[in-house]
């Protein structure tokens, strides 16, 4: 089961191609507020994340998902799960 600190780069990298050019993200970063996630790029960003850790993220954490340290936090605590 990754860590954090396993996830926190992979997450990063997905995130680049929703970033726009110039913003690198940060773990504080909101992804709606300060990245300019849009709620189809969110999804977008969902199942490419589904795809890089093969897991299935429930939508009923998206409400408690705001940054990217609660995304990454989030990930690790589904990809701990049997």
């Amino acid at each position: 089961m990754p860590s954090y600190q396993d996830i926190l780069p992979q997450v990063y990298e997905i995130l680049r191609q929703f970033t726009p050019e110039g913003k690198s993200p940060t773990e504080d970063m909101e992804l709606v507020a300060d990245l300019g996630l849009a709620s189809m790029q969110v999804m977008e960003l969902l199942l490419e994340i589904e795809d890089q850790f093969d897991v299935s993220v429930p939508l009923n954490i998206l409400p408690d998902v705001k940054t990217v340290k609660d995304l990454v936090t989030q990930l690790e605590h589904i990809t701990s799960q049997p």
